[in-house]
Order: structure tokens, then sequence, then C-alpha cells
């Protein structure tokens, strides 16, 4: 079982790593704005991903202190991370809809979302 868990563990790692990088490639490389937004909203996943992958804790309980449960502090899943995560989760969600306002804003404007034609365009 244990060897399950190490394998589980690499494979939750690995993933958060491919959708950073692959968050990272279209960020960088793609030339359309929506494909540039997308790309950071998938980094962000993969970012919140690996911020929980961090802070699990193999064979850990919730941290619930009551008349049941006599667990000490060492075996509980710190809750803090789960809490920032679900908040970068909103806070991503509302910075990805004013991005893709913005682009909706742009492409009114100038008819394009190519990125190299709107620099190349003069006020």
């Amino acid at each position: 079982m244990e060897k399950y868990l190490d394998i589980l563990e690499i494979a939750i790692y690995g993933s958060a790593v491919a959708l950073i990088l692959i968050g990272l490639y279209g960020a960088l490389t793609k030339k359309s704005l929506i494909k540039i937004v997308l790309g950071l909203s998938i980094m962000d996943s993969g970012i919140h991903l690996m911020m929980i992958a961090l802070g699990y804790l193999k064979g850990g309980t919730a941290p619930i202190f009551s008349k049941g449960f006599e667990n000490s502090a060492d075996q509980m899943v710190d809750p803090i991370p789960q809490a920032l995560v679900l908040t970068a989760i909103v806070i991503g969600f509302g910075v990805t809809a004013v991005a893709l306002s913005l682009v909706i804003r742009l492409y009114r404007h100038h008819d394009t979302l190519r990125i190299d034609e709107i620099k190349n365009l003069k006020w």
C-alpha cells in the first residue's frame, strides 16, 4: 500500500508540474489573447494542485479536536494550504473573468485578437 502512495504522490506532483509547464508554454508562445489567458489559467490550476499536494500528510486526519478524536497534532493535516488554495481559486476566477472582458474590449476596438497585430497598431 505504501508503494502505491509513493506512485500516487509522484503522479500528482508530475501532473502539477505538467500543468504549470503547459500553461507557461501557452502564455509565452501563443499569439492569440484568448490562448494567452487560457494558458495563464491552466498554469494557475497547476499551482493550486501543487499547493494542495505540498500540504498533504500521508496517513493524516482532519484537524478536528473533539472527544471522539484522540489524535495528536502530528497526525493532522494542515488546513492552511487548503484555505489558501480555495481563496486563490476564487481570486483566479475573478482575474480570468476580468482578463477575458479586457480581451473582448480589445477585440471590439481593434477587430483582432492577435497580440502582434495589436502591438503594431499606431495610436
